[in-house]
């Protein structure tokens, strides 16, 4: 039997309320919400947990374990939500560009969505980290286009597409896309090896970010750093356990993992960061 998708909790979780219609303006109430609401981390990845991206999995821990996760959770959440709301959804896949543009031909391990509403195509990705989308964008090539938090632009098309936002006076890519459709089976491997694998970037760094207006919060091993625009970035050095773990449930809203899961890995991150626990 197919799994119905628990569409109340998730309007809860974000704190969602008004018009359910499959309109512009639900799509793009639902954006701002969903990343303020719902963190994004890999804390499973660092534990060496594999990440389930059935549907029934991803909403337990989502929505009911009050845990965060990576693109394929919120992504494939926010798909399942969107079609059940009636609008016209298709899962695609992205390539990574934004440490290294030149390697275009990388593997595709982000997700994304494309959103089609009265004839015209937006982008929609609430699972990008710090610098995840707050609103859907217009299928448009070479047009600059606000947010609640920085401005973006698609450029090329036809077929491959790329995701830029203005970081300070400069343009920076994020990653590359074209149009065809994915289904869940074509993320498993991306997701075994983002989850599992030894040299998986997951597996060796902490990570969580939440967007709530006005503001980025983003956690990357033990910096945290809060971006409101226009100010300079406040960075903070987490120096113990206890810190990342305070920080992780009282900054991100994030159900820890036990101690005797998470807490080792905790403790091999800062030794990498030249932190000694006291």
């Amino acid at each position: 039997m197919a799994h119905k998708v628990n569409l109340n909790a998730y309007l809860e979780r974000i704190g969602f309320a008004g018009s359910i219609a499959p309109t512009l303006a639900t799509l793009e109430l639902i954006h701002a919400l969903h990343p303020a609401a719902i963190a994004f981390e890999n804390l499973n990845s660092v534990i060496g947990l594999p990440t389930a991206l059935d549907i029934a999995s991803i909403e337990k821990k989502l929505l009911h374990e009050r845990r965060g996760g990576y693109c394929y959770e919120h992504n494939l959440l926010l798909s399942a939500m969107l079609r059940d709301l009636d609008f016209n959804v298709r899962n695609l896949a992205a390539r990574v560009v934004w440490s290294d543009p030149p390697s275009i031909d990388a593997d595709a391990h982000h997700m994304l969505l494309a959103v089609d509403i009265s004839g015209t195509t937006y982008i929609a990705d609430v699972g990008n980290g710090g610098l995840t989308l707050t609103t859907p964008l217009k299928l448009r090539a070479d047009v600059e286009q606000t947010t609640p938090h920085e401005t973006f632009r698609l450029t090329g098309g036809d077929p491959l597409w790329q995701l830029e936002a203005k970081v300070g006076d400069e343009w920076r890519a994020l990653y590359v896309f074209d149009l065809t459709e994915k289904t869940e089976a074509d993320y498993e491997p991306s997701n075994t090896y983002l989850s599992t694998h030894p040299d998986a970037p997951f597996r060796k760094e902490l990570r969580a970010a939440l967007s709530p207006s006005g503001k980025r919060l983003v956690l990357r091993n033990n910096r945290l750093s809060t971006r409101v625009e226009g100010q300079p970035t406040e960075v903070r050095e987490l120096t113990s356990v206890s810190e990342i773990r305070e920080v992780l449930a009282g900054t991100f809203g994030i159900q820890v993992p036990p101690a005797d899961q998470l807490d080792p890995h905790l403790e091999v991150i800062l030794a990498n960061a030249g932190v000694s626990e006291v």
